[in-house]
Order: structure tokens, then C-alpha cells, then sequence
């Protein structure tokens, strides 16, 4: 159960949106941005939880010294807020992958059915031309660039208020109609109950749980980033005491077990997140990741099933390879069935008669702050029409895909969006649809390099946005909170971003050596991209409609239809069942950490500490060792930026 929930339901809501708050998200914008911008285009990877953690640290530490307190809805819009703006780097970084890809040897040198370039037929209203002084110049400020960043801006803002509005939607439909759990939502409430805790000096349970964690993330991150980020600066190789992100054991296994998914990473976050998700889920995700694994490809591959495996691969070009030849349909009909099962079981909630106590989809619980519900409906029509009319706009008048497009509206969007929404009720984890977006354009055919651009009406809105209103309820916090911190951030994420942005780029090239993650992998994406958008161009390979095989798509479904009988014939849990469609085809390299954490948990600290008590404690020893981990790689990152600027001087 859920300690927040149970201890704290009679709290009246209150408004996290505070002066505070507000200084919060300038100090983010202006000092955490720059730092997950530069972090991920040297590592590939932004600052993650070090942002949320360390902004809330300091906040509460600051409160602390100024005999203050911080209400848990402060401390908490402060975790979203740093989330939102330090996570992502604003909305500009596609722009600046587009003026390399526009002057790429992949985009130059692949040629459509007409034996034009590819770079030639990028539209302007996503990048200048190849040959601007916008390009040559690195100018992100030059008035070739002013309709790519309008257009993203307008995106952008468009995309916040659609995903805020339709994601409570589908908030409202899985947690007040449903009643699904939500089991990682408790984390981030935990950690912002147990940070205000220490304002307040009424310190409990929580705080100790807290630095418990944090002291095992500390230790850990030391080892599993700190090293390897230390030593990347030092020498001309990062020294790895644990391999990052796996160790790949498919190439010494491959005689036993050919085009066996053999790898396991040794990443103490899977191990503690084992401890917190639900023990049926977590069973039933090892269980199919490790028999379809490493189990069911060597079978497979015996008799000729995987012929795209080759001996020699490592563990990612296996696990494309039998993607490709086998589980990519398989798992995207296991998705479907989780849909039509999702969808029935909300028929039925809607059909069924309900108690006087009960409350409908359009009776929402008082205090938190709710709109009526039909503005979700109206904001998606809304948002659908306005990017239709865009596609419109801005594609080809006399191939204009309507049967696409307006299926994305109408069907696409609505069905991944609760897909991924009750999945994440469920078990934590959305349920990916994979090349949906590649796969459908290709089909559509449509010949040209602009829809790759297009503002699609393709969308995931069940993805983040409906486990954080369920954050919300956990901490108590109204939800207009939610609204007024989006409109303040708005400001900051467009300039602080865009100004940020702008520095990286003129100061170097990216990629260049200067960004070795972007040196090394943007030349991949790039040839990626280019194969997508030659496929319509003409005179590429549509290797996608080949590997979706639809008699594979409905064996999926059929498939997702017998596991849930025998889990019901079993009498087993129903997470057990969306454990295993979520492990289907899946890499067991992280599966069996979290199953063994889940096993230690259950079998030992249950019982050591109580089972009640047990399950109030893991969701604040995750956030501890979130913030512990984030701490780590916070000192990496100022540690790198001081010796490049270092490096840099001329004396």
C-alpha cells in the first residue's frame, strides 16, 4: 500500500505553486539547462535525476538555514519543474541534429527516384538550406531560422497544454475509474514528503529510509559514473570498473544458444526498482524476457526462424536482428490485445451499476482542483484539427495522405496514448508500439522528404503526464499548480533554451570532437534517418513493411489471449499477465537484477521489517538512491566543464 496515500487522505489539497517555486525554476533554467545540454552532447545522456534531486536539496537546505519551512506541494512542484526544464534542454536541440543532418554526407550523398538529393529536399520550415550563412555561420539568431523556430515554438507550446489537458483525461480514466495503482508514483511522492519532513524538524521514518538510499547511491554512482566520468577527462579512455550499460555475454554463449539475448547489467537502480514494483509484475516480466530470450531464439533459430541472425553479433545487433525476423509483430499484437483488453474493461466500469459511494468518470473527487472532463475532448479536437490544417499547409496538395492522417486522430493516438496510460497504471512501464510512426508513412505512400517533418498527429499523451497527476494526489497538491507552473517555465524554456543552444553550437561545431557522444553517434542516426526518407523518396529499401508480418501481428494477439488464461486459470495475480506481455521479446540484461531484488525483497526484508512496513520503505529508498546517483553525476559533469574550459585557455 501506499504510505503517502494511507497516512495523509484526509489532508486537505494545497497550492505547491509558491515564490519559492518560482526562484526554483529560474535557478534551473539558468543553471541546470546549460549543464544537461552540454552533458548530452558529450555523454549522450542529460543530468536526470541530479537536476530534480540536487534543486530540491538545495531548496530544502536553504529553508533549513533561514528557519523556514518547504510544503511537500513546493517541494514537489520544484521535482517537476526541475524535471521539465533541466530533462529536456528546451525544445531547440532537434534543430541543431537538422543543420548537421541537412550537411551530412548521408543526407548529401543519398539520392531520391529523381537523382536529387536528400538534403536538397529537406523543407525550410524545419532547417535553412545547407548553403545559408544560417549553416555555414552557425547563427542560430539569422533570419533563415526564424520560421523553424517559430513553427517549433508554436509546437511546442500547442504539445504542453494538449499533453497537460489529455493526459488528466486519461488520468481520470485509469486512477478514478480504474483504480489502478500506479506503482512508481509513490517514489517521487515519498522523497518530497520525506525533503519537507527535514524543514519542518519533524523528521520520521521517511528522512532515515532517504539517506539510507542516498548513501547506497553515493557509494554506487561513485564506482558505476564517477569513475568512468573522472577518468574520461584524465585520459583518452573512460576506465569502466562496471561495464556500462551491460555486459554482453551473446558472442560466448552463441554456440550453446544461438541468437540468445544473453546479457545481464549490473545497475543497482534495476535491483532497487525490483524492490518497489509489484512482485507478480516483476515475476512475470523475468519469466517471458528470459524464455523468449534465452530460451525461445535458440530454438527459433534451430529451425531457421531468425535468418537476419548471424554468428558474431553482439547483443544489440541480435536483438535487432530477431526484432526484425520474429518479435517486433509478436509484440506489437501482445500491445493490441492489452488495448482491447483495457478498452473492454473501461466499457464495463462505464456499464456496470455503481453504489451511491462510487463516483463516475464525470464526478471527480473534490478538493483537488479537476476541470470537466469534456475539456479533454474539446483541447484533442482542438489540437487534431490545428495539425491537420498544418499537414495541410505544409505538405503536398496532390498527395496529401488523409486515410493516415485523420486514422491518427481518430483511432492511433487515442489507442497508444491508454495503452501506455494504464500500463504505467499498471506496472510502471508503458508499452511501446515499435516503427509505428517509420512504419506508417512508409505504407502510406506518400513520396517525399517533408513528411518526415510534418506535425503529425501522432501522439503518445499517456507517456509521463497521467503518473503525475497521480503524483499530484499522493502529495496532496492541487492541480492548478500543475497550470501555473507551466505558464511560468514557458518563458524560461523558450529563451533559456534557445539562448543555450545557440552558445553550444557557435562555440564548436556539434558534432565535433569537442562532443565525442555526438562525434560518434549522430553519423549513425543520420544514415538511419536518410534510409527512412529515401524508402519515400523512391528508391529506398521499406524494410520495415517487411519485417511487420501481419499472420506474426495476430499470433501476438492470440497469443496475449492465452497467457491471460492460463493466468486466470491459475488464479495468479493480473499484473503477473502484463508482467509477461511487457517481457515478450525483451532483453532479460535488466529483468534479472530487478527479479532478484524483487526476491531478496519478498523473501527477506519482508519479512525482517514487515511486509506493510516493507512496502512504505522501498519507494523512498529508490528516491534516496535516485538523488544519491544524481549527486554523482552532478560533481561529474562540473568536474568535465571545468576542464574543457581549462583545456581551452590560451595560457
Amino acid at each position: 500500500m501506499n504510505d503517502v496515500e494511507l497516512r495523509d487522505d484526509q489532508l486537505q489539497y494545497e497550492d505547491g505553486f509558491t515564490i519559492r517555486s518560482m526562484i526554483g525554476a529560474v535557478f534551473v533554467a539558468f543553471v541546470m539547462m546549460p549543464g544537461t545540454i552540454y552533458l548530452g552532447l558529450i555523454a549522450g545522456a542529460g543530468l536526470g535525476p541530479a537536476a530534480q534531486w540536487v534543486t530540491i536539496i538545495l531548496f530544502t537546505e536553504v529553508a533549513r538555514r533561514s528557519m523556514t519551512t518547504l510544503k511537500r506541494q513546493e517541494v514537489y512542484i520544484l521535482y517537476y519543474m526541475a524535471a521539465a526544464l533541466a530533462a529536456t534542454g528546451g525544445p531547440f536541440g532537434a534543430m541543431i541534429f537538422n543543420q548537421y543532418y541537412c550537411q551530412s554526407q548521408q543526407a548529401v550523398g543519398f539520392l531520391s527516384a529523381e537523382h536529387v538529393s536528400i538534403a536538397d529536399q529537406i523543407p525550410h520550415w524545419i532547417v535553412p538550406s545547407r548553403h545559408s550563412a544560417a549553416i555555414v555561420g552557425r547563427n542560430l539568431f539569422h533570419a533563415d531560422w526564424h520560421i523553424p523556430i517559430l513553427l517549433t515554438t508554436f509546437l511546442w507550446i500547442m504539445g504542453r497544454i494538449s499533453g497537460l489537458t489529455v493526459g488528466y483525461g486519461l488520468f481520470r480514466i485509469t486512477a478514478d475509474v480504474e483504480k489502478l495503482q500506479f506503482p512508481l508514483a509513490p517514489i517521487a511522492a515519498s522523497g518530497a514528503t520525506a525533503l519537507a519532513e527535514t524543514t519542518s524538524k519533524k523528521e520520521t521514518w521517511r528522512w532515515n529510509v532517504f539517506s539510507v538510499g542516498a548513501a547506497i547511491g553515493l557509494a554506487f554512482g561513485a564506482v558505476y559514473i564517477g569513475i568512468p566520468g573522472f577518468t574520461g577527462v584524465l585520459f583518452s579512455k573512460p576506465l569502466q570498473v562496471i561495464p556500462i550499460p551491460f555486459v554482453d555475454l551473446t558472442q560466448t554463449t552463441e554456440h550453446v544458444m544461438p541468437a540468445a539475448l544473453a546479457g545481464i547489467s549490473i545497475d543497482l537502480g534495476a535491483f532497487i526498482t525490483g524492490m518497489v514494483l509489484p512482485f507478480p509484475m516483476v515475476a512475470g516480466n523475468f519469466l517471458a524476457s528470459v524464455t523468449t530470450g534465452l530460451i525461445a531464439n535458440p530454438i527459433m533459430q534451430h529451425f531457421g526462424l531468425l535468418p537476419t541472425w548471424k554468428p558474431g553479433y553482439s547483443l544489440i545487433p541480435t536483438k535487432l536482428a530477431v526484432d526484425f525476423d520474429f518479435w517486433m509483430s509478436v509484440g506489437i499484437g501482445a500491445s493490441l490485445c492489452v488495448a482491447l483488453i483495457g478498452i473492454f474493461n473501461v466499457i464495463r466500469s462505464f456499464m456496470k451499476k455503481r453504489s451511491d459511494s462510487e463516483r463516475s468518470l464525470l464526478e471527480a473527487p473534490p478538493g483537488r482542483g479537476d476541470i470537466p472532463i469534456y475539456w479533454c475532448l474539446v483541447v484533442y479536437i482542438a489540437a487534431c484539427t490545428i495539425l491537420i490544417c498544418l499537414c495541410k499547409l505544409l505538405l503536398k496538395q496532390d498527395d496529401f495522405p488523409w486515410f493516415m492522417i485523420i486514422a491518427y486522430a481518430v483511432f492511433v493516438t487515442p489507442l497508444i496514448s491508454y495503452v501506455s496510460a494504464r500500463m504505467i497504471g499498471l506496472t510502471g512501464a508503458p508499452v511501446a508500439f515499435p516503427f509505428l510512426r517509420e512504419g506508417s508513412i512508409i505504407l502510406s505512400g506518400y513520396k517525399g522528404v517533408d513528411i518526415w517533418y510534418a506535425p503529425l498527429p501522432l501522439m503518445d499523451y499517456g507517456l509521463h503526464t497521467v503518473q503525475m497527476f497521480r503524483e499530484l494526489t499522493l502529495t496532496r497538491t492541487k492541480f492548478i499548480s500543475l497550470v501555473k507552473m507551466e505558464l511560468f517555465m514557458l518563458p524560461l524554456a523558450l529563451v533559456c533554451g534557445l539562448v543555450f543552444w545557440a552558445f553550444f553550437w557557435h562555440i564548436e561545431a556539434i558534432p565535433s570532437a569537442t562532443y565525442p557522444f555526438t562525434a560518434k553517434m549522430w553519423p549513425l542516426t543520420a544514415t538511419y534517418t536518410a534510409l527512412f526518407q529515401t524508402a519515400t523518396a523512391g528508391s529506398g529499401q521499406n524494410f520495415l513493411a517487411q519485417a511487420i508480418k501481419f499472420p506474426l501481428v495476430l499470433g501476438g494477439v492470440g497469443l496475449g489471449f492465452v497467457l491471460l488464461t492460463i493466468t486466470s486459470l491459475l488464479k495468479l495475480p493480473n499484473l503477473f499477465f502484463y508482467g509477461m506481455i511487457g517481457g515478450i521479446g525483451h532483453m532479460p540484461n535488466v529483468s534479472i537484477p530487478m527479479f532478484l531484488g524483487a526476491l531478496i525483497g519478498r523473501r527477506y526484508f519482508a519479512k525482517k521489517y514487515g511486509k506493510e512496513n516493507w512496502s512504505r520503505y522501498t519507494p523512498v529508498l529508490a528516491a534516496g538512491y535516485a538523488c544519491g546517483v544524481g549527486l554523482i553525476g552532478m560533481l561529474s559533469v562540473a568536474f568535465a566543464m571545468i576542464a574543457k574550459t581549462i583545456s581551452s585557455l590560451p595560457f
